[in-house]
């Protein structure tokens, strides 16, 4: 099956020639058209028992990489169980209005800060109201920018544990079917984004801010996680999420791509949409973040300015072990992608193949 990779590596290059991408675009689909190739270099994996021969070239770490983020993804999944509480999660999406899309795409480093900003503030102001809940809370925060069709789509998922410390220093548990209202929320989010766009950015058209105001912004709760085991597993799903999957993608002949998409408007069907191959990688590239962007956050007890402590004090009220969690080597997390021993031979079962440097090719 075709993949990104291979629309890079056929067509990229005159791409690049006449759409001139950003720095940091340019970086995401050199390194992408390298992965794994021998450009990189890498290693020969060799079986002494049945003469068992493979190249295993080097990765190219790139987050926007869609062969990249697997290993990655099981690697900070490892990292974030220390933090699970034994409670339950709620899992809030806040997204923006479309007719804010152009503004936020042209100067995408402060606009993405700014909603972090009001996600957190949202969220934080709410509960600490006694009528929702009157305690602090935390949460961690993933910023997607696409939605199945590649179109720029930018919204912000928040993982949220289900109650937090009142002013006292106790437990506060949320109600277990919803964490807070979201026409509340939603209210709440886009007055303070309104406000705050305006205050940062004064030039902004009023009429735009108007038309904003007028329109419901769309913030959901989706029902809580059964336990902590799920959140895990979840927060993997969309942590090292990449605009498109190497899976979806099912033609690439006579410059157009084809591939799948769930048509959520549509009753979730999946559908197919081809595209020319500029376009496809014109929308591709607008899900490449600026350089340096921390796309995962993590808020109030999950901070690593009040972790320490007050993690702690959580664990402790809501009978989560304080143990620590037993970190995965890099080995074992290979051995569970690969369900084998790394050194193990994938044809024989030998466990010891012989691995010798590959040398990049000559320029």
């Amino acid at each position: 099956m075709p993949e990104v990779q291979d629309v890079f590596t056929q067509y990229g290059a005159v791409y690049r020639q006449s759409h001139k991408p950003s720095l940091a675009q340019y970086k995401a689909m050199n390194a992408i058209q390298n992965c794994r190739t021998s450009i990189l270099s890498g290693h020969m994996d060799k079986c002494p028992n049945c003469g068992y021969e493979k190249p295993s070239y080097n990765s190219c770490r790139n987050r926007h990489c869609p062969k990249c983020q697997t290993l990655s993804k099981e690697r900070w999944i490892d990292t974030r169980k220390a933090d699970l509480l034994n409670i339950g999660y709620f899992h809030v999406v806040f997204t923006v209005p479309q007719e804010l899309n152009l503004l936020i795409y042209s100067n995408q480093q402060d606009y993405y800060n700014l909603m972090f900003r009001c996600v957190a503030e949202t969220l934080q102001d709410l509960a600490k109201d006694k009528k929702y809940l009157g305690a602090a809370i935390a949460h961690t925060a993933v910023l997607h920018t696409w939605g199945q069709n590649l179109c720029f789509h930018p919204h912000i998922h928040c993982i949220v544990p289900a109650g937090g410390l009142t002013a006292l220093g106790k437990w506060q548990s949320s109600r277990k079917k919803f964490f807070l209202p979201v026409r509340v929320l939603s209210s709440k989010f886009r007055g303070k984004f309104l406000a705050l766009l305006k205050l940062k950015f004064p030039d902004v058209d009023q009429n735009l801010l108007n038309l904003c105001y007028q329109k419901e912004w769309v913030v959901y709760c989706k029902p809580p996680f059964k336990d902590a085991a799920c959140v895990v597993e979840y927060l993997g799903r969309y942590t090292h999420r990449v605009a498109i999957s190497n899976n979806r993608i099912l033609k690439l002949e006579n410059g157009a791509v084809t591939f799948k998409w769930r048509d959520y408007r549509d009753s979730s069907r999946w559908k197919e949409m081809t595209l020319s191959v500029d376009e496809f990688i014109r929308r591709f590239l607008m899900h490449v973040l600026p350089s340096g962007f921390t796309k995962i956050r993590h808020y109030g007890f999950l901070s690593s300015r009040g972790k320490q402590k007050k993690l702690r004090i959580c664990k402790i009220q809501t009978g989560t072990s304080l143990a620590p969690k037993e970190k995965l080597s890099a080995e074992q997390l290979i051995q569970k992608l690969l369900g084998r021993k790394p050194s193990q031979c994938p044809r024989c079962g030998y466990s010891g193949l012989l691995r010798t440097g590959l040398s990049p090719p000559a320029a």
